[in-house]
C-alpha cells in the first residue's frame, strides 16, 4: 500500500529532494504538512497552473493538510525568478484583490473545508527590523549568486536590487514560520525552495522534502503556458473553448497532458496510449480529456453539450452533404492510413498519402494527424479528410 502511495504522489513530478526522506516522513503515519506557496501576480488561472494544484489534491485526498500559503508579503517584493530585469511590486490594494480571486478558483479543485489558507504578511509583519537583520545572516550573498538567474545578471553587470536577495528568503522563513514538511513548486522554484530547506536545519526543524512540478507546455507543445503567448486554457474559459482548445493540441502532447492534468489511473492512461499505436483514434481519447477537465471546472452537463456543440459545428462547417462512403476490408490487424487513403482514392499513391501527412493535411473525424504509421481499426468507421475538399467516410471491414 506505500508503495502504492508514493507512486501516486511520483506522477508527474520532475524531482523529489529527497525521496529517502519522503518514505520516512510517510511512514510515521501522521498527516503531513504539505506547502505551496503563491504569489497573487495573476490572478486567472490556466491549467498550467492546477499541475502544482493537481497534486496538492493527491495529497489532500490522501488525509495530509494543506496549507495554500498566498504571498502577500512577498507579492509586495516582486518574485525575481527567472527575470532578467528587476520585477515591479504589487501594491497592497493589488494583492488583496487578486488573493480573493486566487482562493475562488483554487477551491474548483480543492476542498476548501480541508484546505488552510494562510498569509506570510501573519508572521512578517510582526518581524522586527532587528529580526529580520538577524534572518538575512542565516544565508550568503555568495549562495544567492548561485541562482541561475541571479548569476547571469551578476556577469552582465546588470543591475540586482538588495530587495530581490531578500525574496527567496522569505519564502524560505515562510517554511520554518509553518512548519513545512513538504513544499511544492515548479521547476524554477528550486532554488528558493531548498533555501527553506536550509533554514529549517538552521532553526533546528527537520529540513523539508522538496518536491518540484515540470512546466506544461502550451496549446502550441513548445512554450510554456502563458497569456501572454496566448497558448493557455484559462479555468474560467467557457465550456466550449475550453472543448476547442484542447481538441486542437496535438496527439502526442494530449498524453503529457492526461499525466498531468487528468485524475485518472496512470494505468487506464498507458492502455489507451497503446490502443492509439495500435491504430485506434487519438481524437477519441482526447474527447475523454476534454471532457474530464470540462467536468472538473464547470459540470457533467458542461461536458456532454460542448462535445454535442462541437460535433454539430463539425458537421455543419466541414463536410458536404454528398461524401463519398467506402468499405474497405483489411487483411491484416489493421489498415495502414497510407494505404487507406490511396485505396479511398484521397491520393494518389501511398507516397502521396505521406507526403500529405507530412504536411498536415490529413484529418481523421476532424483531426489532425501527424503519425503516417497509424493504422485503422478492423470495424472502425471514420470521416477521412485531405486538403479542404477531399472527404470520405470509410468503414474497415474485417
Amino acid at each position: 500500500m506505500q508503495e502504492d502511495v508514493l507512486e501516486l504522489l511520483k506522477r508527474g513530478t520532475e524531482e523529489i529532494l529527497l525521496e529517502a526522506q519522503l518514505v520516512k516522513k510517510l511512514a510515521e503515519g501522521r498527516p503531513l504538512r504539505i506547502k505551496a506557496g503563491f504569489d497573487p501576480t495573476a490572478p486567472d488561472l490556466h491549467l498550467g497552473h492546477t499541475v502544482l494544484i493537481n497534486k496538492l489534491k493527491q495529497f489532500q485526498d490522501l488525509g495530509h493538510e494543506i496549507l495554500f500559503l498566498i504571498g502577500d508579503f512577498t507579492g509586495m517584493i516582486g518574485d525575481p525568478t527567472g527575470k532578467n530585469v528587476t520585477r515591479k511590486a504589487l501594491t497592497k490594494e493589488q494583492v488583496i484583490e487578486n488573493a480573493k480571486s486566487y482562493q475562488e478558483q483554487v477551491f474548483k479543485i480543492l476542498d476548501p473545508d480541508k484546505t488552510k489558507v494562510v498569509f506570510n504578511s501573519e508572521w512578517m509583519n510582526e518581524m522586527s527590523p532587528a529580526d529580520f537583520v538577524q534572518l538575512t545572516a542565516k544565508h550568503t550573498v555568495a549562495r544567492m549568486l548561485e541562482r541561475d538567474d541571479f548569476s547571469k545578471r551578476y556577469k552582465a553587470g546588470q543591475s540586482i536590487a538588495i530587495h530581490e536577495f531578500l525574496y527567496p528568503l522569505i519564502q524560505g522563513y515562510d517554511s520554518v514560520a509553518m512548519k513545512a514538511d513538504l513544499e511544492l513548486g515548479g521547476t524554477d522554484q528550486k532554488f528558493n525552495l531548498l533555501v527553506g530547506r536550509q533554514l529549517q536545519e538552521v532553526y533546528g526543524q527537520t529540513p523539508q522534502v522538496v518536491m518540484t512540478m515540470p512546466i506544461l507546455e502550451g496549446l502550441d507543445g513548445v512554450q510554456k503556458m502563458s497569456k501572454s503567448l496566448n497558448n493557455y486554457i484559462g479555468i474560467s474559459d467557457a465550456p466550449n473553448d475550453m472543448f476547442g482548445k484542447i481538441m486542437s493540441i496535438s496527439d502526442d502532447l494530449m498524453w503529457r497532458y492526461f499525466e498531468l492534468l487528468s485524475f485518472r489511473p496512470m494505468d487506464e492512461i498507458s492502455a489507451w496510449h497503446e490502443e492509439c499505436k495500435e491504430g485506434a483514434n487519438p481524437r477519441n481519447y482526447k474527447v475523454k480529456l476534454a471532457q474530464e477537465i470540462i467536468a472538473r471546472f464547470h459540470d457533467e452537463a458542461a461536458a456532454i453539450k460542448a462535445l454535442d456543440d462541437f460535433e454539430a459545428q463539425f458537421k455543419r462547417g466541414a463536410i458536404p452533404d454528398d461524401i463519398d462512403e467506402i468499405e474497405l476490408t483489411a487483411e491484416g490487424e489493421g489498415y495502414p492510413i497510407a494505404l487507406l487513403l490511396k485505396d479511398a482514392g484521397l491520393t494518389s499513391s501511398t507516397s502521396d498519402s505521406n507526403r500529405m501527412i507530412k504536411q498536415g493535411a490529413v484529418k481523421i473525424d476532424g483531426e489532425k494527424i501527424s503519425d503516417n504509421k497509424l493504422q485503422a481499426q478492423l470495424g472502425s468507421e471514420a470521416i477521412y479528410q485531405v486538403g479542404k475538399r477531399k472527404f470520405a467516410k470509410v468503414k474497415i471491414k474485417p
